[in-house]
């Protein structure tokens, strides 16, 4: 099996353990993910407020985070190609400023249009923050610790959602819809300035790696999809972050509030408790993948199982389910977003340096993609069973269109199972046994990490 290691130029040896500046630096950048997380939940938690204000049903309502996050998917090749070029402290500013913009201009908007341009603003942002901040990851830290970090970022990052359940609605109920988002616009100020006096993209002295001409971009791009390692780690995205993803971006409150009858204040706490026990699965994931790199798919299948087995019961509970059903609920989609993070681990594992950024970006489109096209979907289903521009959707119709998600999981599961075959026999033609492969996996996740 050829070893992509030795293609990783400037490398740091496995044994160098991250300074301090590294962390620091890292911390920078991990506050700017949050806050783009922050921005990506806060139309989610504030879904029903949307519906009055800009007097639009569930479809209208689902456009604006479909249009959103078909943004964000749309630009992840795009944005890969272009963090190599430019830089992520470049990237990163560029897009604390997009989103900054996007949340001025809905504070402002009166009608549906205008907040569907703002909302398109901060997928656009978005979309620049978190594949930069794998680059921030992959330059400042030592191979060995990259898949830890890259599952704290992912983890932590997650804060933000908690900011959006929590300060944001507290502060739109306090307030006003305009000062809430005013107040949100303020925040992507702040994250320009840390990022503009702090971050760096690299440390000194490390050698950018070489630029290449459009062709070599193509050429890249085009290496890059045939590769199975990236496939599956797409398809493994999609499987696992969809779920989780909708439900805490948008239809999770609205279906815990209006469906199952849960104070506000409740829902809340159970989109809190997501993204804790996210916080706490991500690191055992993590050791877990690098302890036993062939099992990876193990772990994405036993999630996507847990998942659908916990939305079956939910759905198929006669009347509102019991507040502990729904508390199992909201525990497995916690390993959703972790579960997704292994999708990226594929890619490093199975793509050399000069394609890290353009593997990355096609992994991070297969959550992203199902999850626009499920909330698509679930509004759809909702507006048919509840006609007219309504927010009294029963729990019948929240059950209908949440069943949708069959369909993702179906294509996602056999997406993983057709990849893992293609990359297992590619290894088998290669002569490649069990134990040296399991050695030889390992030994990529341990050693030096990209853009070095």
């Amino acid at each position: 099996m050829r070893q992509r290691g030795s293609e990783r130029s400037g490398s740091r040896e496995s044994g160098v353990r991250p300074s301090g500046r590294a962390y620091a630096v890292w911390g920078v950048a991990l506050f700017a993910y949050g806050v783009a997380v922050f921005h990506r939940a806060s139309l989610g938690v504030a879904a029903v407020e949307a519906q009055d204000r800009f007097s639009a049903g569930a479809s209208a309502i689902s456009l604006f985070l479909v249009l959103q996050l078909a943004v964000y998917a749309a630009l992840q090749v795009p944005v890969g190609v272009a963090v190599d070029r430019l830089g992520s402290r470049r990237m990163i500013l560029a897009g604390a400023l997009t989103m900054a913009a996007g949340q001025l201009m809905l504070a402002l908007a009166t009608d549906v249009p205008t907040a569907i341009a703002a909302r398109v603003l901060v997928g656009a942002g978005d979309a620049m923050t978190f594949i930069s901040v794998l680059r921030v990851i992959s330059f400042w830290f030592p191979g060995p610790a990259v898949p830890l970090i890259t599952q704290l970022t992912g983890l932590f990052g997650q804060v933000g959602s908690i900011a959006a359940a929590y300060p944001l609605v507290t502060l739109l109920h306090a307030t006003s819809w305009r000062t809430t988002f005013l107040g949100a616009a303020g925040v992507g100020v702040l994250v320009v300035v840390l990022v503009a006096v702090a971050l760096r993209d690299a440390p000194r002295g490390t050698a950018p790696p070489p630029a290449a001409d459009l062709a070599e971009v193509r050429r890249r791009l085009v290496d890059t999809w045939r590769e199975p390692g990236t496939r599956i780690g797409l398809y493994t995205h999609l499987v696992t972050q969809f779920s989780g993803t909708v439900f805490a971006l948008l239809w999770g409150y609205p279906f815990l509030v209006v469906g199952q009858g849960l104070a506000p204040g409740t829902a809340a706490g159970l989109l809190t408790l997501l993204v804790v026990v996210g916080m706490a699965v991500g690191p055992l994931l993590g050791r877990l993948c690098a302890r036993w790199p062939l099992r990876r798919s193990t772990l994405v299948f036993t999630i996507l199982a847990a998942t659908a087995v916990a939305w079956t019961v939910v759905l198929a509970w006669p009347g509102r389910a019991p507040l502990p059903v729904l508390v199992g609920l909201v525990v497995v989609l916690g390993t959703n977003g972790p579960g997704s993070m292994i999708g990226f681990d594929f890619a490093r594992t199975w793509n050399p340096a000069e394609r890290m950024g353009s593997a990355s970006g096609v992994v991070n489109v297969g959550g992203f993609l199902a999850s626009l096209l499920t909330i698509l979907a679930i509004g759809a289903v909702l507006d048919v069973l509840t006609p007219g521009s309504s927010t009294a959707y029963d729990l019948g119709a929240f059950k209908a269109a949440f069943a949708v998600q069959y369909v993702f999981w179906a294509l996602g599961l056999v997406g993983v199972v057709r990849h893992r075959r293609e990359l297992r026999s590619r290894l088998a033609r290669d002569g490649v046994v069990l134990a040296p492969l399991y050695h030889a996996v390992r030994a990529r996740l341990r050693g030096t990490s990209a853009y070095r």
